[in-house]
């Protein structure tokens, strides 16, 4: 007979000691390589087109259209997965970002047109919210409870490792060698080989199904939603902090490139090493910030590390450099402290499930539609307001935005009600767990003795 210890536990598989559910590893590594390619041009298209002849304004506007179509498509993710599967809104975003990408290099970049660039750049932003934040409602839905928060944060990992970090940092060392056109290329390959990869290597089932039940109607998907916002008004606050959270970032992709190459004396690559340099801090701290959220309190972090943090580091990505003009390791350390900053808003995704704990699709489509909108909010405010007092009115704005988000947040707490519900879901799942328990464990007993 062999002997078989009851009380030992289930081995885990390597992606499961890591906190990545093992059914969903290849999506892990396919969404990173999207986000590199996606993220190739984040920190130089902006210059290259000011210097083809499109003024800085139609740039910040080109920014702030495509900002409009990615919020909308990051709001349309979650229902669709719900009406359609994730599996199949992820092949759609895929397809969108590739067939556009080459519109807009071939009809719109190398041609020249600023009317097709527009359209064709417009287009391609309901792209990667498909893809992305697809898989992220597939992680949701798939994913065991006690590994949820874990998911999130190398899902976070993996989109800020891509988009603009390991991008940055590849068109910092393709620019010189292949040129800039051709650069633009290789992102296409890149999206194209990470999409494939995580579409079909990821053989989990649950992302191929509808996820609502099927006698929900689509009006009512895509209506409750929204309706959260109104519903739950703690939501809809949730939604501005996060859109807050990262709009400086889109912003300083329009204005900061040329601030750092004319003002500050850098090289183009040197400012795409040092893009790469801020946003490698920002994935590192995603993952700290969110255990650390766990000791001190999701608002604590957000409101002090998040906002107050940014507050003050906005202004110093500004202002430090110039005291030591050129100096590439000052910039690097202030770059850091920055992108720290804007990761300490991660613990939102997980205040706004236990927030709203019956509805938490609902409540995270909020935190999605605010991600979107950050990606035209802050083009938008270099649009309106550069003309005001140039960048120094703009990093003002920015820093006021941030103390305005700290105080929004101490508004977000968890209601009576919301603590009892996530009380009673936690003991049923723990009961479920223990059942789970003593049957692998009587498995395994029956096992040994037919041994």
């Amino acid at each position: 007979m062999t002997q078989t210890d009851p009380l030992s536990a289930p081995k885990l598989s390597f992606a499961e000691r890591l906190g990545i559910p093992a059914p969903l590893f290849w999506g892990f590594v396919g969404l990173l390589f999207f986000m590199i390619g996606d993220g190739v041009e984040a920190g130089y298209l902006a210059p290259y087109l000011e210097g083809h002849g499109i003024t800085s304004r139609d740039t910040a506007f080109l920014f702030t259209i495509y900002g409009v179509t990615v919020s909308i498509s990051a709001w349309m993710s979650g229902p669709l997965s719900d009406l359609w599967g994730p599996k199949r809104v992820m092949w759609i975003g895929l397809v969108i970002w590739a067939v556009f990408e080459v519109a807009f290099l071939a009809g719109g970049v190398e041609t020249g047109s600023y009317s097709f660039m527009l359209f064709a750049y417009a287009m391609r932003g309901f792209g990667y919210p498909l893809f992305t934040y697809g898989f992220l409602v597939w992680i949701a839905a798939a994913t065991p409870a006690r590994m949820l928060g874990s998911a999130a944060g190398w899902f976070w990992f993996a989109f800020s490792g891509g988009l603009p970090t390991l991008g940055s940092l590849f068109a910092s060392f393709a620019i010189p060698v292949i040129g800039e056109m051709s650069t633009f290329w290789a992102s296409l390959g890149m999206v194209m080989v990470g999409g494939l990869m995580a579409l079909l290597l990821t053989k989990e089932p649950t992302g191929s199904k509808r996820l609502a039940p099927k006698e929900t109607a689509a009006s009512t998907i895509f209506f409750s939603s929204l309706s959260i916002l109104w519903r739950e008004p703690k939501t809809f606050i949730a939604m501005i902090v996060r859109t807050i959270n990262t709009s400086s970032e889109y912003a300083f992709l329009v204005i900061m490139p040329a601030f750092f190459t004319k003002v500050i004396g850098f090289s183009l690559s040197q400012w795409l090493q040092l893009l790469s340099i801020v946003f490698l801090s920002n994935i590192l701290v995603n993952l700290l910030s969110g255990i650390f959220s766990d000791r001190v309190g999701h608002r604590t972090v957000v409101a002090v590390g998040g906002g107050i943090g940014a507050a003050i580091m906005v202004p110093a990505f500004y202002y430090v450099p110039q005291m030591y003009p050129g100096n590439f390791f000052v910039a690097a350390v202030i770059g850091a402290l920055y992108g720290a900053s804007l990761a300490a808003f991660v613990p939102l995704s997980g205040l706004v499930p236990q927030i709203c704990p019956k509805e938490k699709a609902a409540a995270l489509s909020a935190l999605g539609l605010g991600a979107g909108a950050s990606t035209w909010v802050g083009p938008a405010i270099v649009t309106w307001f550069e003309s005001w007092h140039g960048i120094e009115g703009i990093i003002w704005i920015f820093s006021g935005l941030y103390v305005a988000s700290a105080l929004m947040t101490l508004a977000l707490t968890v209601s009576p009600e919301a603590r009892r519900y996530l009380e009673k879901m936690a003991v049923r799942e723990r009961n479920a767990s223990k059942a789970a328990a003593r049957g692998d464990i009587a498995s395994d007993l029956a096992l040994g003795e037919r041994a």
